[in-house]
């Protein structure tokens, strides 16, 4: 939207991604494949329609195991589902399916389809287990800085289940930490930052403005993980993702203005850019060398 920055993150993995929705989207795509479909074999609308209901109920059940987040519950909670057992794009989890599933197709081979099902369900086990490794160490950190956590996650880290970022949160700050879980646990520390507090870090923010409840939307989107950027006092950044994960760089954020109107609204900011020699540190961290 032109007038909202923040309107997509709403409506992103909202409706369409939600267990409601899955026999609509099946009923969708079953009137669109249905005329192609039948031009080379005959299938009953019906049986197209439980196809393609089947494949679509994967689609939101999938995207919940990532780190974003996805409204499974719409209509009836808007709360963020994410499981946090894949990366967003993992390609070590993408391509091999991709292969087997096109293996199966011009082979017409079941048995090549039943090993790309298996695949679907193996990898995201494995994010799990990995994901339980890596909180697990978390916990024994925070407890070795005699810290008490008030929660704590660990997410994946870039296009792989091997290097996690963990975040918790104390009364006063977040502690975002790197942990390699191969055969052995490493961890590489990393940073902290204080927890947004409006009163003390935006005191000229009117909490009736219109930047006050999009910083509030964006705690929504965030997960509450949100903070006040050390070298911008007017950014407010989602500290969950970072492409170096023991980093607080944030992917995204919004930006704040004290001079605009009580209806403007926040600014939305990316940044994807590897910072400075971080490239070569993630694959320190990776291959742990």
């Amino acid at each position: 939207s032109n007038t909202d920055p923040l309107l997509f993150l709403e409506f992103h993995r909202q409706f369409t991604h939600s267990l409601f929705f899955i026999p609509i989207g099946g009923l969708i795509c079953a009137l669109v494949l249905q005329g192609l479909i039948n031009r080379h074999q005959t299938i009953t609308f019906k049986q197209c329609w439980i196809y393609c209901t089947l494949g679509y109920a994967t689609h939101g059940l999938l995207d919940a195991c990532t780190t974003y987040g996805t409204q499974l519950f719409w209509p009836f909670s808007n709360v963020r589902i994410a499981w946090n057992t894949l990366s967003i794009i993992d390609p070590i989890y993408t391509l091999p399916l991709l292969v087997l599933v096109l293996t199966s197709i011009i082979k017409h081979s079941k048995q090549t389809a039943q090993i790309a099902l298996c695949w679907v369900l193996i990898y995201p086990t494995i994010g799990m287990i990995q994901r339980d490794r890596a909180e697990q160490a978390a916990w024994l950190l925070a407890k070795a800085r005699n810290h008490q956590p008030l929660r704590l996650e660990a997410k994946p880290s870039f296009a792989n289940i091997l290097l996690w970022k963990t975040i918790y949160e104390t009364d006063s700050n977040y502690y975002v930490d790197a942990i390699r879980v191969g055969s052995n646990t490493t961890v590489f520390a990393g940073e902290h930052i204080k927890k947004l507090d409006l009163k003390r870090d935006l005191p000229w923010l009117d909490t009736q403005s219109q930047q006050a409840k999009d910083i509030e939307r964006f705690r929504w989107f965030s997960n509450g993980y949100i903070a006040q950027t050390t070298d911008n006092p007017l950014h407010i950044a989602d500290i969950r993702y970072s492409m170096v994960p023991n980093q607080i760089k944030a992917m995204w954020l919004i930006s704040v203005e004290p001079t605009t109107d009580d209806q403007q609204h926040a600014a939305y900011e990316t940044e994807r850019d590897l910072p400075e020699g971080g490239r070569e540190e993630l694959m320190r961290m990776l291959f742990n060398r």
